[in-house]
């Protein structure tokens, strides 16, 4: 039996088609006729020999061969991508670029260290943006960018196609304006009872601190919760409340006397995660990077 010939057309038709939901969709996108595109789909089912779409029912669903093939399609045309990005890397006069993310609660000190090492290694440009942790990670999967700096690796259950590796361990330590000075003594305990600029629900080091204080029967006052943790030194210094951030986060406050440390929180840690996916061909400067941050 002959093998059959495939052709990309089809198979770009049909990733189209399973990705919008159905021919009206596609056709629009594909800026094709919908007799046309169907028409096109069954060929392509004849020549595979298999049926990919359900067209019993509404909405056009995937058969088992149709995920099967969907599979496929999606990694030849990333490949394709990856191509195009390494020729254009390799033969422009521009720069290269390097597209990184990070989640809003990064200190801002590492994601500059992260630029310095990519300066380091090229004559590059920097793309930085912030974001939540799940929409990141959808951004480097689909390679929209190329490294994401996370306070967590990537979830056991998503952790296929990407690389983590730790960075950076850093203490956490709360400061406050100099009115809490007398903090100082009796510490952690003297936290009791206390004003405190707390992380969101949504930063694993809130849980941490909480639970830390819990489980030595401390309870202080919750008097905002803040993303940014530019903010929340901010308030800090403005003696609106207690923070508990990271130590690097905090020294250069501390030199200048704009907080004050008030004591470590023993055993808590912020752990920095760098992660990558996996690429055939990878942007060269994430790579370095990579490699520099082992």
């Amino acid at each position: 039996m002959q093998r059959p010939w495939l052709n990309y057309h089809h198979l770009l038709y049909f990733k189209v088609i399973a990705m919008e939901g159905g021919i009206a969709k596609a056709a629009k996108k594909l800026r094709l006729g919908q007799p046309t595109l169907s028409t096109q789909m069954k060929q392509f089912e004849e020549t595979l020999g298999h049926i990919l779409f359900d067209r019993t029912k509404r909405q056009m669903q995937l058969t088992d061969a149709g995920r099967l093939v969907l599979g496929y399609a999606s990694e030849i045309f990333k490949l394709g991508d990856e191509m195009i990005d390494s020729l254009l890397y390799q033969h422009s006069t521009t720069k290269i670029q390097v597209q990184i993310g990070a989640i809003d609660t990064v200190p801002k000190h590492m994601i500059l260290r992260i630029f310095h090492k990519a300066q380091e290694a090229y004559d590059c440009v920097v793309s930085m943006t912030e974001g939540h942790g799940d929409e990141l990670l959808r951004e480097l999967r689909s390679h929209k960018i190329d490294l994401v700096v996370s306070n967590y690796p990537p979830p056991i259950g998503r952790a296929a196609g990407f690389y983590a590796k730790s960075i950076a361990k850093m203490q956490i330590v709360v400061c406050g304006a100099s009115k809490f000075a007398n903090l100082k003594r009796g510490f952690p305990d003297s936290l009791h009872g206390q004003p405190f600029i707390f992380p969101t629900l949504q930063n694993k080091l809130r849980h941490d601190i909480e639970h830390y204080l819990k489980l030595r029967g401390i309870y202080v006052l919750t008097k905002a919760e803040v993303q940014d943790i530019s903010l929340q030194k901010l308030m800090g210094t403005h003696g609106d409340g207690l923070i508990a951030i990271p130590l690097p986060a905090a020294e250069e406050l501390i030199a200048s006397k704009g907080l004050l440390l008030i004591g470590h929180l023993q055993d808590i840690h912020e752990e920095l995660w760098l992660i990558a996916a996996q690429r055939r061909i990878q942007n060269p400067v994430a790579a370095a990077i990579m490699m520099d941050l082992m």
